[in-house]
């Protein structure tokens, strides 16, 4: 029963001393998980993914550079000395379980030898007080061979609980070990990707500075596999502004041999801003033509609604004749054929009249001079036929 109850006290201390063993392990394990990139590497805002501007201070770029690799520096030096503080609380802890455990080994050994003792000693007084005669050699040697037997039972349970107590130590001393190399493993990834990282800013620096447009403008022939929009990109500038420096569109292709112009830094923000104020007045432009489209799309719905209403509100005594839409006179027949065939594409009924001055071109019939004059109207604002001038005409 003390046996067992021993063994079961120094199980549970095991387990325990496990459990807070592999918490400590989780907790170095989430303090050395990389951070994420908003904490190791600084993430690059809107004004540092979008292009560069062509006044960069490289100075300036190298003393924030500098500033910044310092701060890496010295969060890397803060992650090292927690780790460091995790490790030694850990291995001291993992030292105190591994003495206890070994002190109740030793405990329950000597225990179990003292029981072994007294139980064998209290077996020698019984058989004494229940035996008058002296034992026979027999009876001695049968004895002897069960304290033998019992001793032996006692020793080889000793010896099992020393290599248990050994098999657990070698366990806990391994997983101490694997989690120093996993939190170093850890470590140096971080390490490594924060100098990565550092390494990979300072080269795209160097290579802006490298491809910034020239301080004065320089020639350049153009070599295979060259395009306005390599170059465009090797000079750090828009390829509006480099084919604007070379009066070329851009979507010319450059020949081989060609020579260009690569324009300075000065002629670039000039250029640039040209080329967003030509911009801005194409774009101008293109809202006035709009609202113009829309304008003339606007009127000549109404002047169809107007004609529509005007056809519907004739009556039978405004028709007396016919009335139409006289739109040009001109001097010879070819001239009224072209004029007419462009009132046909438009959805006009057009018919032609010779006349002493000229050769009319008159849109129509329409019953009623109410329906003609909106016909009129209809005519004026259409801008497929970009007329003016038509006036009503009493047909018949």
């Amino acid at each position: 029963m003390n046996f067992s109850r021993q063994a079961l006290l120094g199980i549970g201390m095991i387990i325990g001393g496990s459990v807070m063993l592999y918490a400590m392990v989780q907790q170095i394990g989430d303090s050395n998980e990389p951070q994420p990139a908003s904490a190791i590497v600084d993430k690059p805002s809107p004004e540092q993914e979008s292009p560069q501007p062509l006044t960069t201070d490289i100075e300036t770029e190298k003393r924030i550079l500098a500033e910044k690799q310092k701060e890496r520096a010295a969060r890397v030096a803060e992650q090292e000395k927690r780790a460091q503080q995790f490790l030694t609380e850990q291995e001291a802890a993992e030292a105190e379980a591994l003495a206890k455990a070994r002190a109740e080994s030793q405990q329950y050994m000597a225990s179990s030898a003292a029981a072994a003792e007294e139980s064998d000693k209290s077996d020698a007084e019984k058989n004494d007080a229940t035996t008058p005669i002296k034992k026979t050699s027999a009876a001695e040697s049968a004895e002897s061979e069960t304290n033998t037997g019992d001793q032996q039972k006692a020793a080889q349970a000793q010896q099992e609980a020393q290599r248990q107590a050994a098999i657990k130590e070698q366990a806990a001393a391994k997983k101490l070990a694997d989690s120093k190399k996993e939190a170093e493993a850890k470590r140096q990834a971080d390490v490594k990707k924060q100098a990565d990282a550092a390494a990979e800013k300072k080269q795209a620096a160097a290579e802006a500075a490298k491809n910034e447009p020239p301080k004065s403008p320089s020639d350049y022939q153009v070599k295979r596999g060259d395009g306005l929009i390599k170059l465009a990109r090797q000079y750090n500038m828009p390829v509006e502004v480099l084919a604007q420096a070379n009066n070329l569109s851009p979507s010319t292709s450059l020949q081989l041999g060609q020579n260009i112009t690569i324009p300075s830094r000065k002629q670039v923000e000039r250029l640039a801003r040209e080329a967003a104020a030509a911009e801005q007045v194409r774009e101008d432009k293109r809202q006035k033509e709009e609202a113009l489209a829309k304008k003339s799309a606007d009127a000549k719905r109404e002047a169809q609604q107007k004609l529509s209403e005007a056809r519907k509100e004739v009556k039978e005594t405004d028709a007396k004749g016919s009335f139409g839409v006289q739109v040009a006179l001109a001097n010879d027949q070819a001239k009224a054929d072209e004029l007419a065939k462009k009132f046909k594409s438009a959805g006009y009924q057009v018919k032609t009249s010779p006349t002493s001055r000229g050769v009319r071109v008159i849109v129509g019939p329409e019953r009623g001079k109410v329906a003609a004059l909106a016909l009129k109207d209809k005519i004026n604002s259409d801008p497929k036929v970009n007329t003016t001038s038509a006036w009503v005409l009493y047909w018949r």
